[in-house]
């Protein structure tokens, strides 16, 4: 009898351990899944049989990165066998590769002039040092380095000689483009009144002739450009690079690409406009597995038609255009689908 008792005992305490680890475990990840982050769990493969959590760091959720990451885990994750992906907000770019450096989030968009920064710890990271363990599944859009001005006596680059000028908030990567377009012209900032400002804010102050030119980077249409020329009482023009500077950008940065905007793209600019542009691109941690980020690739590609039915910017993307501007090394994942679909990628 006695002997019967310390049985049922010792089974009574070792189902109650069980069961508090149970409990302790869920009540983690419930707490990780209402704050839209995860630590641990955001970085280590699902149990067998279950799907791998993905925490994708996006934007503001006023901003296209956290709009285009709801529209990713609205039309992919019924579709995906492996994975499931849960979007969070966040500061944007640099704030996503830190996101992903701590393991708070397994997956990000981020521009790729910032990630070049980050993985080589220059720019934007050269107080922190470098973030190398991350890799980039494909580029997605462009976001185009725009000029703009309300001046008329403003129809070059070097015409900015003199001019109060927005070169983006300091520590931006408006700022750092437009330091980097002045070096490409022989300029400095000062050669001009720079003033440092977000180009909502310097939308703004044009309005009230307080600045002659700012610069952009974002996707065109840019809607504080869209609201400037339809307010302005003057059209508004877009700065063209010309084609010897749009290459020495590109031969000195690989992020860089080349683009137009096209005629009609705001009230008021008659005439094309050719620029360079940095992509918004997708990237994870090394330690998401292979056939996650192989799968994803896949069924992304495959359903690009509904993914522009739910965000514009999806129908800037194609397989063609998939590689142009990556600036970190490709995940395994990555290479084994573009290997698949006649691309070399390292």
């Amino acid at each position: 009898m006695k002997k019967t008792l310390a049985i049922v005992m010792a089974l009574s305490m070792s189902l109650a351990l069980v069961a508090c680890g149970g409990s302790a475990s869920s009540s983690a990840a419930a707490s990780n899944a209402a704050s839209g982050t995860s630590s641990e769990a955001a970085s280590t493969p699902a149990a067998s049989g279950e799907k791998t959590e993905i925490t994708l760091a996006t934007g503001s959720t006023s901003a296209n990165y956290y709009a285009i990451g709801g529209v990713m885990s609205t039309v992919l994750n019924d579709k995906l066998s492996l994975s499931n992906i849960t979007v969070t907000s966040t500061g944007a770019s640099k704030a996503n590769v830190q996101l992903l450096q701590d393991g708070e989030a397994n997956m990000c968009i981020v521009q790729n002039d910032v990630a070049y920064y980050a993985y080589t710890g220059t720019d934007l990271f050269e107080a922190e040092g470098s973030y190398t363990d991350w890799s980039a599944l494909c580029a997605m859009y462009d976001e185009t380095v725009q000029i703009f001005t309300l001046n008329p006596d403003i129809k070059t680059f070097t015409d900015l000689k003199g001019k109060t000028v927005s070169v983006g908030a300091a520590g931006s990567g408006d700022n750092f483009a437009a330091g980097q377009i002045f070096d490409e012209y022989g300029m400095t900032f000062d050669d001009v009144n720079a003033v440092y400002q977000s180009y909502s804010d310097s939308a703004e102050g044009m309005k009230d002739g307080k600045i002659d030119a700012a610069f952009c980077v974002g996707g065109a249409p840019t809607t504080a450009l869209v609201d400037l020329a339809a307010t302005a009482d003057k059209p508004i023009n877009i700065i063209s690079l010309e084609p010897e500077h749009i290459q020495g950008l590109m031969e000195d940065y690989s992020f860089y690409t080349e683009i137009t905007i096209p005629a009609g793209t705001y009230d008021g600019l008659d005439t094309d406009v050719n620029t360079v542009s940095v992509r918004a691109m997708l990237a994870c941690r090394n330690d998401v597995p292979e056939d996650v980020v192989y799968e994803l690739m896949n069924v992304m590609f495959e359903n690009l038609d509904d993914l522009s039915a739910g965000h514009a910017k999806f129908a800037n993307m194609s397989l063609e255009a998939a590689t142009q501007g990556v600036s970190l090394p490709y995940h395994p994942g990555a290479v084994k689908f573009f290997e698949e679909n006649g691309m070399t990628v390292e």
